[in-house]
């Protein structure tokens, strides 16, 4: 007797083909018949006018520690995501030292957006290696979870407070190349890093990883190529500095695998077709000397909430800009009053290329304020700073900085630097159909008083699929599940097939979307909040043939398997992906 049939939906199994009326059958925790199902079941679910789907993967999160305050995983697992990595951009929190753990604490409060006093109390910071930390979650995550080891906490171990400001000795690299290794012998994915500007410590410092030279990031790519099942991942920065398509073809050569990067996103600019395609040379460079580069790419709008508190994502501007953050919040709101440097602030900003994704950061003008921060409101909310100077008689910058003082630093600013309309919708879709893209660069997980993108999966659907029909279910199902199964090489997850894993998800294709963001007040450590948004349209979710999901609400039901690099994933190098890519298009 089956444990679940689910009948009566069309089932669309993330192959790409099209879909088809049918049930599957599940049998301890695994799809054990797809089609006609005749074989009875001790509980059936009807989906009915659904579909149902394999459940969606999540290739780019930072769930590594809310996963001890929430495991849930919310709101991802609402949006009907079954699997999700972690640990990219070198921030992984495993392995750790007591001295690493009081650095990277601050490190993730300003870089990823977790608030200091969540990791603190919500956190244990208990384990050393990387076996420690995956062990603590086994049997305690509603949904399956994998985690690279990051370059910042090793390098952290390794040379102590050397990591940040001193390049690393022939001995230091040596000592990270052991440890990592150890790292991914104990089951993490793979290894992550970052050069990206935009990365700055608690101090305001560059991470440990921005301080590594190409010699230390290729050494240590190389170790990846010893162990089973393990990949690659790098954050180059929002515009890519010179030497960057070396490095990054150096790194997936030194460990044969494929190397993604985030992120590639579509904005509202009039050239934003442009300027992918231009960073998407990166893989053509890389595929003309035997590597392989694939580009993440947000399947939604990147709206962002940001303040001049921590300054992520502005401090990554020219100037005066990077060095602001370095200083006491204190400092920094004194010198906001002052007209001299607010036009010291304008001319460094203008200084930006031309061609510079940031330039849409810079027009001011176009902010919205959200709030005037946690649980406070005020006359501005919900207003564009552009219209309130007018109505005022004002400067829009200079009214932009009045609102940050009289706010203390806490106002949370929306600016407007991406669309909803259907162009540019087909230009993303361009970039979907790419086979130098996978979806993904969700950041679920950090951020949590920025961006909402952990819901990309549910605007794809509503969006690109329902609204504007700039690509089929069939295609879009396939670029979230078998797809990035693939790329990670995971073993019987991405397709709804017999002898797979029963990870699945229903959903009514007529509903489906991301509904309205709020802030949620259930992060641990006091007054704090998180961006949120619930899914609508997703009854149900099941993971390796639990149901985590019924009717919207989660049945509390923890099934998630911590994913380990060798034995729930299986080696994709540089030519097997080349391989991969060939027999799926030969199917599709």
């Amino acid at each position: 007797m089956l444990d679940i049939k689910i009948t009566g939906g069309t089932i669309v199994d993330g192959s790409g083909r099209p879909g088809f009326q049918g049930d599957v059958g599940i049998r301890d925790g695994r799809i054990v018949a797809v089609g006609e199902v005749a074989e009875a079941a001790r509980e059936t679910v009807d989906a009915t006018g659904r579909v149902v789907a394999p459940g969606f993967i999540d290739t780019h999160s930072h769930y590594d520690a809310q996963v001890f305050w929430d495991p849930k995983l919310s709101p991802s697992c609402y949006h009907g995501v079954t699997t999700v990595f972690g640990g990219f951009c070198g921030f992984s929190i495993a392995p750790l030292t007591p001295d690493a753990a009081s650095y990277i604490m601050p490190m993730l409060a300003r870089v990823e957006g977790m608030p200091l006093e969540t990791l603190k109390v919500g956190v244990p910071w208990s384990w050393t290696s990387f076996g420690e930390y995956l062990g603590l979650l086994d049997g305690k995550i509603g949904i399956n979870a994998g985690f690279y080891a990051g370059h910042s906490p090793i390098r952290r171990i390794v040379m102590g407070e050397r990591a940040v400001g001193e390049e690393a000795t022939p001995q230091d690299i040596e000592k990270m190349k052991v440890l990592l290794g150890q790292s991914l012998a104990e089951g993490a994915m793979g290894f992550s890093t970052s050069i990206s500007p935009s990365h700055n410590d608690g101090d305001g410092q560059p991470v440990p990883s921005r301080w590594a030279s190409h010699e230390e990031i290729v050494e240590l790519a190389s170790v990846v190529r010893d162990h089973p099942g393990t990949g690659l991942e790098m954050l180059p920065g929002i515009d890519f500095a010179p030497g960057v398509p070396e490095l990054i073809t150096e790194f997936s050569l030194a460990a044969n695998r494929p190397v993604n990067w985030n992120v590639l996103v579509v904005s509202g600019r009039p050239d934003a077709m442009d300027v992918a395609k231009r960073k998407l040379e990166i893989t053509d460079y890389a595929r003309s000397r035997g590597a392989e580069v694939i580009a993440l790419t947000v399947p939604s709008p990147t709206d962002i909430f940001i303040n001049l508190r921590l300054g992520v994502v502005l401090d990554a501007l020219p100037g005066v800009w990077c060095e602001m953050f370095q200083w006491s919040p204190e400092k920094r709101l004194e010198k906001f009053k002052d007209p001299e440097f607010r036009k010291k602030l304008l001319a460094d900003a203008d200084s930006l290329p031309a061609t510079s994704e940031l330039r849409g950061i810079i027009k001011f003008e176009n902010y919205t304020v959200v709030s005037m921060g946690a649980r406070k409101t005020s006359k501005y909310d919900g207003r564009r700073v552009g219209d309130i100077a007018a109505e005022e008689g004002r400067d829009p910058f200079d009214m932009l900085m009045d609102i940050v003082v009289e706010s203390n630093l806490d106002a949370v600013l929306m600016p407007t630097v991406s669309r909803d309309a259907r162009p540019i919708y087909e230009m993303r879709s361009q970039l979907w159909s790419d086979d130098r893209t996978l979806i993904g660069g969700s950041d679920a997980g950090a951020h949590l008083d920025m961006i909402d993108t952990f819901a990309c999966t549910s605007v794809m659907l509503a969006k690109g699929v329902r609204e504007h029909g700039v690509i089929t279910l069939e295609e879009a199902i396939h670029l979230i599940t078998q797809r990035p199964a693939t790329y990670y090489g995971l073993i019987d997850r991405g397709t709804l097939k017999p002898g797979y894993f029963a990870d699945i998800v229903i959903f009514d294709p007529a509903t489906i979307a991301k509904g309205p963001t709020y802030n949620r007040f259930d992060v641990p450590g006091g007054d704090v909040s998180r961006v949120y948004a619930d899914a609508e349209g997703i009854g149900d979710v099941f993971v390796n043939g639990v149901q985590i999901v019924r009717d919207g609400e989660h049945t509390g039901k923890l099934p998630g398997t911590v994913l380990r690099s060798g034995k729930d994933t299986e080696t994709v190098t540089i030519d097997a992906m080349r391989a991969n890519k060939s027999q799926m298009e030969g199917a599709l």
